[in-house]
């Protein structure tokens, strides 16, 4: 009986998430226009649908699984999590509005987009589309296996984890094809209705059924469990190398690459205006407070259900709920973790669908109008959905080693887009170089098992590396940025002074000329082909 209420719970939200999604199409225009309606909502997503799109990068099944899991099995470094993301919010300030800018003076819609047009190479785009693809698709199959994980155990066991892999992967491809990042900005406001909802009622739940009260809960932590509430945490792991060091490199590597991860472009680049991106950059930390209510459940849980080990220990909320709430219950909080992996897994398969839509195949006769570029990425979405089920289900341990390099990978290209969009001099070579060297130091020092090296972020020494032959390789080579084109064309250099007094003059322009459709996507607009650069290579 337990299981076929909550079923029925979970089944009824799933198919009120792919409505929405298919409202979604209908208020955007009916699913007509070009690669920039679907890819980044034409531009036009409002400060709320940005704030719960963009909160879609702090609650992911990491907030029910992954949260509580490190709570239980190490403590205080899981906090780095509420760090890193806070500090990135704050240079999200800066960073959002610029790209946002650059990408709407240019009619560009995709990281590997605006890379390829800074440098003027199709060819460098295409490269950073195969990178990112490669550093994504670990993070798709961690959703399908988060979502399968709850599903399988608000079932009561009822619904397999294989059937609940094939769930997560058909209701997400299903309404993002259909949809695109306005499908998941809507599904978004259900999400974090039941997010919001479900956390502030474990927060208050959990402490009293238990323990009678936070005193109670915390007077015990102290005085059993102060291992796990200061650093290096609690555990071999922990107190090998998860210390202070650890905590600030990692914090602050992963802050500076949250502003130039693909999926938090993609919610820069849907933006109405520059100001909704600045608005969401204060706020958005406040929204970071909730991250606390499973890491601190994660540590109450080892007092209900010690001994938990391995893949288990990331079961540790839902341990704590499952025998002890209705099934109804159990079945709206399976929904919110189902849905904290739908929206960002959507996200990441459409930043992978749109780069080589736009980047790689569009580099083909037949995929250069605006509607081709579109349906090579619908298919690629299909593709990458279904490659990350394939290894779920056959081969998942490579998706788990390329997990271990996947966001430190990614930091490697802050050199290549940030620098390259602020100083002209710096060139794709030099850039190339040191993604090379940056990628390849992390992968040697990840796989050689010297992550932390030193007690720091292998990713932040990899990415010293990175730039540092990126500057040596741009100082001894000649300058490829001056290629002719004007500074406007090449840089993003806009102060905050002027920004404020451009941006409503942006939106206006983006409501008119972009609002349904990207100029570029027409292939009869003047530069339409032209604006990754192709005459000049």
């Amino acid at each position: 009986m337990n299981a076929s209420v909550a079923i029925a719970v979970f089944g009824f939200f799933m198919v009120g998430t792919v409505v929405l999604g298919l409202l979604a199409v209908r208020r955007g225009g009916g699913g007509g226009g070009g690669l920039a309606e679907w890819s980044v909502g034409g531009r036009s997503l409002g400060t709320v649908f940005i704030w719960v799109l963009m909160a879609g990068e702090s609650y992911t099944s990491f907030s029910y699984l992954g949260a509580a899991g490190w709570g239980y099995n190490y403590g205080a470094p899981v906090l780095y999590v509420v760090a890193y993301m806070s500090c990135g919010y704050a240079l999200g300030y800066l960073v959002g509005p610029m790209l946002w800018r650059y990408a709407r003076r240019h009619g560009l819609v995709g990281l590997s987009d605006i890379i390829a047009h800074r440098y003027g190479r199709p060819w460098a785009g295409a490269l950073v589309a195969v990178l990112v693809t490669v550093f994504l698709l670990p993070y798709i199959q961690l959703q399908i296996t988060g979502m399968g994980v709850v599903v399988s155990t608000i079932s009561y066991g009822a619904i397999s984890l294989h059937w609940g892999y094939f769930i997560a992967f058909a209701v997400t491809t299903g309404f993002v094809v259909v949809s695109g990042l306005r499908g998941s900005a809507w599904v978004s406001v259900l999400k974090d209705v039941l997010v919001i909802g479900t956390l502030g009622f474990l927060a208050v739940y959990v402490p009293l059924h238990y323990f009678g009260g936070y005193g109670p809960l915390l007077d015990r932590l102290v005085a059993e469990k102060g291992e796990w509430l200061t650093l290096p945490g609690h555990g071999s792991a922990g107190g090998g190398g998860l210390g202070a060091g650890w905590f600030v490199s990692t914090s602050l590597l992963n802050a500076l690459t949250v502003v130039i991860f693909p999926t938090t472009v993609a919610g820069y680049l849907g933006a109405r205006d520059a100001d909704a991106l600045r608005r969401n950059a204060i706020w958005l930390p406040a929204y970071n407070v909730l991250l606390f209510v499973p890491m601190l459940l994660g540590m109450a849980a080892l007092f209900v259900v010690p001994g938990l080990s391995g893949a288990d220990s990331n079961l540790a909320l839902f341990r704590l709920v499952v025998d002890s709430l209705p099934a109804w219950a159990v079945g709206l909080i399976g929904v919110a973790a189902a849905l904290s992996s739908i929206v960002p897994m959507a996200v990441f398969m459409l930043v992978i669908g749109t780069m080589w839509g736009r980047s790689v195949l569009s580099l083909l006769p037949r995929r250069r109008s605006g509607q081709g570029q579109k349906g090579a990425a619908q298919v690629v979405v299909v593709v990458a959905g279904g490659i990350a089920l394939g290894l779920t289900y056959g081969a998942p341990q490579t998706l788990v080693r390329l997990s271990l390099i996947s966001y430190e990978g990614m930091a490697q290209l802050l050199p290549l887009l940030l620098l390259g969009l602020v100083w002209r001099r710096f060139t794709l070579a030099g850039g190339v170089s040191g993604l090379v060297v940056g990628v390849a130091t992390v992968c040697a020092l990840v796989f050689s098992g010297h992550d932390p090296v030193w007690g720091t972020n292998a990713g932040l020494v990899a990415l010293a590396a990175n730039l540092a032959v990126a500057l040596a390789v741009t100082y001894a080579g000649e300058a490829d940025g001056l290629d002719g084109r004007p500074d406007g064309d090449v840089l993003a250099h806009d102060s905050l002074d002027s920004v404020s007094s451009l941006d409503s003059l942006d939106a206006e322009g983006a409501r008119g000329s972009l609002g349904s459709r990207d100029s570029r996507d027409s292939p009869d607009a003047p530069g339409a082909l032209d604006g990754l650069g192709s005459s000049r290579v």
